[in-house]
């Protein structure tokens, strides 16, 4: 080491023996200092002074902050109209139809692949998931709540049940034509919105909901809310597929009985399906209220219905 090397480590020994070392705290600001008198009329001294009479509770502010259903405008015989009344609002709730049409839209795109794969069976799958689609959508229409694609509802339900329609046979041309509706879902769920902004005026139920492919809906709704209503802990678990199947079960019940729907002239018949409805409702009931035996008989109901309708109407 040089002469020079060794000056400069003195200096720099030198200069850190003179520097006195700071400690962390002397670099923190003092806390400031507050007379408390003058934060007497700013802040309440106990939290339960801010409110007047008893403290609002979670169930009370949802309470408070859910809509009120609209006056009800059904004509007689439980039809609906093209405005939306209060049919739909004390059958399903606006998340249970939001839900389940994002549920239905990804089953429908996974049939929707290959030419190929369409056209040897998975054009009936495809009927199944446009001819549900289309029904959910006629319903957000007519739904008195706000519910999400609201003001695009009808478009949606006429293109889709058209091609829910077409679907009763696989070939290339339907192929292209679900593929476009895969495309119109997409952006439509992603709150692009549609293309094509034409309906119809009417709500033709006879167009949109065709009985058989809903009737394999009802059977799988079913098989899923027996399997969600096992058991007390089961139902715990599943509370919100519970209560979304159950919705669903009520709002088929309706659908399959209105106007000009096979067989709804059949009092029967129209009965079997309103009862389903009926037991679809008490089973949401059930479950809102932690009432777990009624919600296992309530489905074990909805399925002797259900049994009993097909034994007599396909």
């Amino acid at each position: 080491m040089n002469l020079t090397q060794r000056l400069l480590i003195i200096v720099l020994v030198g200069i850190s023996a003179i520097i006195p070392h700071v400690r962390a705290d002397e670099r923190r600001a003092p806390a400031p200092k507050v007379d408390p008198d003058k934060l007497k009329n700013i802040f309440f001294t106990d939290i339960n002074d801010a409110f007047r009479g008893q403290a609002p509770t979670i169930a009370s502010v949802r309470a408070t902050a859910a809509p009120a259903a609209p006056a009800s405008t059904a004509p007689s015989g439980g039809q609906t109209t093209q405005t939306g009344n209060d049919l739909w609002s004390g059958l399903i709730s606006p998340q249970s139809l939001e839900d389940e049409v994002k549920r239905i839209k990804l089953e429908f795109d996974s049939v929707v692949t290959t030419p190929g794969a369409f056209n040897s069976g998975g054009y009936l799958d495809a009927r199944l998931h446009l001819t549900v689609l289309a029904s959910l959508f006629a319903v957000i229409n007519q739904h008195p709540a706000e519910v999400r694609w609201k003001d695009q509802a009808a478009s949606a339900r006429d293109l889709i049940s058209r091609t829910a329609f077409n679907c009763k046979a696989g070939s290339t041309q339907v192929y292209n034509e679900a593929k476009l509706r895969k495309g119109d879902l997409q952006d439509l769920v992603a709150g692009s919105g549609l293309a094509s902004k034409e309906s119809e005026e009417e709500t033709d139920w006879t167009m949109i909901a065709d009985r058989s492919p809903l009737m394999e809906y009802a059977e799988l709704l079913i098989d899923s809310l027996e399997d969600g209503a096992r058991d007390e802990g089961t139902i715990k678990k599943e509370t919100d597929l519970v209560k979304r199947n159950s919705e669903l079960i009520a709002v088929l019940g309706e659908i399959l009985a209105q106007e000009g729907m096979d067989d709804a002239d059949d009092d029967d018949y129209a009965k079997l399906s309103r009862d389903m409805s009926d037991n679809g409702k008490n089973v949401t009931a059930a479950l809102t209220r932690g009432d777990f035996e009624a919600v296992r008989l309530g489905v074990s109901k909805i399925r002797q219905k259900c049994d009993a309708c097909h034994e007599q109407y396909r």
